[in-house]
């Protein structure tokens, strides 16, 4: 058996007779076609003023990714540097300047993202979002889901689950006003862009600027991911909470309704209708972020917030297993 395999390592048969060079060459473009490759890509502005864990975000799904495109907006505190320190050659940073002109609905979130979008070379689009961190555990899942569907082409992408914390890390925001799955994962080569204001995904014609104004696409067929995107949006020390919803809502409105917004209603931890208490574990990643939040956190029921409609559905939606009407950006395929 040893010489056999020095025969076959050196193209010569059991026989004596050389093996065809287009063997190696066929065996070798099968090889390369099996590799299959990732590219993550997302977007962030000014990141530290904003709070969000992007840093970790990229870094939670760099394992599994052969590149990552980082759109980085026109920041002032350090954002791009820090990228940049990460010091992976897997990193690409593409520099933009924010069109303030797009704020209006949250358009320049969707621009930022295709901006990303555009510079990936894969076969697989994985995007996150810069408040957005996925479990190492969840790493062999996501990787495992595109290996088996590769050749299904009925299948465009996945939707993942998400966990929307609050407050602290150790509680996550469960009531009908959340989103339970979205689609962050897709083939390359769909004319897929970002919807609405970044939340999802849809199909269109071509890839030209605009095209998502002009055309309602195609929701994309998917399939689901066991695999949480940990949201950790919600969480931020007390002090922040004004300051993280001014700078957000700047992105969707005039100075003038942010202004009218803030001064009508009291932003902090208790301007929420339902969490629950989250016994499970966080990505290690963020780690030394559980470990170094210094604020309590408690939820108290009796100070919720519910919209009246909700205060009717949630206990129906709780008895049934599922929301009414629920929006699904997506086509839902076995």
């Amino acid at each position: 058996m040893h010489y056999r395999r020095k025969a076959i390592a050196l193209g010569v048969g059991m026989k004596g007779f050389a093996i065809p060079s287009s063997f190696f060459f066929l065996r070798f473009f099968v090889l390369q076609k099996n590799q299959l490759k990732i590219s993550g890509f997302t977007y962030v502005r000014n990141g530290f003023d904003y709070g969000v864990p992007f840093l970790e975000s990229i870094q939670s799904i760099l394992p599994i990714c052969d590149e990552l495109i980082v759109a980085v907006g026109d920041s002032v505190d350090g954002t791009r540097e820090s990228i940049q320190n990460l010091g992976s050659n897997k990193i690409k940073i593409i520099d933009t300047v924010w069109d303030m002109g797009l704020r209006r609905g949250g358009k320049i979130f969707a621009q930022q993202t295709n901006t990303a979008l555009d510079h990936i070379t894969g076969d697989w689009a994985l995007h996150m979002q810069a408040d957005e961190v996925i479990h190492e555990k969840d790493l062999p899942k996501i990787k495992k889901a595109i290996e088996e569907n590769q050749d299904n082409k009925k299948v465009d992408g996945f939707i993942l689950p998400f966990l929307h914390f609050w407050g602290g890390y150790n509680y996550v925001r469960n009531s009908r006003r959340v989103h339970n799955y979205e689609v962050r994962l897709f083939r390359n080569g769909l004319n897929v862009r970002s919807y609405r204001d970044s939340q999802g995904f849809r199909k269109y014609s071509s890839t030209e600027p605009g095209i998502s104004d002009s055309e309602k696409g195609e929701k994309l067929l998917v399939k689901k991911i066991d695999a949480p995107v940990y949201h950790y949006n919600g969480i931020r020390p007390p002090e922040s909470f004004r300051k993280k919803a001014e700078l957000f809502g700047s992105y969707y409105n005039t100075e003038e309704e942010v202004q009218k917004a803030l001064d009508e209603r009291k932003y902090d931890w208790d301007s929420v209708d339902r969490v629950v208490e989250f016994k499970g574990s966080h990505p290690s990643v963020m780690m030394h972020k559980v470990n170094g939040q210094y604020w309590d956190y408690v939820f108290n029921p009796k100070k919720a917030v519910w919209k009246k409609k909700d205060i009717i559905m949630q206990p129906i939606e709780d008895l049934i297993g599922f929301k009414i009407g629920e929006y699904r950006n997506y086509k839902l395929i076995k």
